[in-house]
């Protein structure tokens, strides 16, 4: 039986709560190795924990907040100028994905857009529970409760017998009981611990939610202060940065 090994590089909330780096999973099947998010401090937490970004094959993104994909010029200018990336890099996120990458390109370093990488960028206009393959790894997103200027998914992601599903940022919505069910792995935010917050899912909802849900694995992230004054005694697993586990 093959593995899949999954580490949280960034398990925190959009505001560096606890300290901790913004939204970014990297995960490693033994014939892909992807993102799940990339924050805007992701390349600091590659450095930090040792990932090579030269060996991520693909980057898929769940919405369009900085939060979650604010690291990616930066992942793109270290790949042009520092790692000295040659293979092609897929970037998976919601329609316009690439506009708003040149746009966040743009503002932060201007010109860059329009360097000529010496590896190829590629990108990939998720929608609503079409699968899709991103090299040897199928990928199906559900359209989940976030705003964000454009449809925000939930992740579903299967290769080498593995099943792994990420909620992104969202209220409570059936779609991600699609998203998890029969998951190895369900990673899915909990931002509050039992207050109600527009588009943002809390403890106690997922609670009641568990069985139902139907994953064999949840691991809880993307996690307020709230939340993390209150994760002592709590029957439920949650992320940490640097946190490994092994699928």
């Amino acid at each position: 039986m093959r593995s899949a090994t999954v580490r949280f590089l960034g398990s925190g909330d959009a505001f560096g709560s606890g300290g901790r780096f913004q939204a970014c999973v990297h995960v490693h099947f033994e014939s892909a190795r992807m993102l799940l998010d990339c924050g805007a401090s992701s390349l600091i937490a590659m450095r930090r924990f040792g990932v090579d970004p030269n060996e991520i094959d693909a980057i898929l993104v769940s919405h369009l907040h900085g939060d979650h994909f604010g690291g990616i010029p930066f992942f793109v200018l270290d790949a042009q100028l520092i790692s000295k990336r040659t293979r092609s890099l897929i970037v998976a996120g919601p329609p316009g994905v690439r506009e708003r990458l040149m746009q966040a390109m743009e503002v932060l370093f201007p010109g860059s857009s329009q360097v000529q990488q010496k590896f190829a960028l590629e990108f990939v206009e998720m929608r609503d529970r079409q699968r899709v393959l991103i090299g040897e790894a199928a990928l199906t997103p559900y359209e989940v409760v976030h705003a964000s200027g454009a449809p925000a998914f939930a992740l579903r992601v299967e290769c080498d017998g593995k099943v792994i599903a990420y909620s992104g940022d969202t209220g409570w919505t059936d779609a991600l009981l699609e998203a998890a069910r029969g998951a190895d792995l369900f990673i899915c935010e909990a931002y509050f611990f039992e207050k109600k917050v527009r588009y943002h899912l809390d403890y106690r909802t997922l609670a009641e939610q568990r069985d139902a849900l139907a994953c064999k694995r949840l691991i809880l992230t993307h996690m307020s202060n709230d939340m993390l004054g209150r994760l002592e005694g709590l029957d439920v697993e949650c992320a940490d940065d640097g946190k490994e586990i092994v699928l």
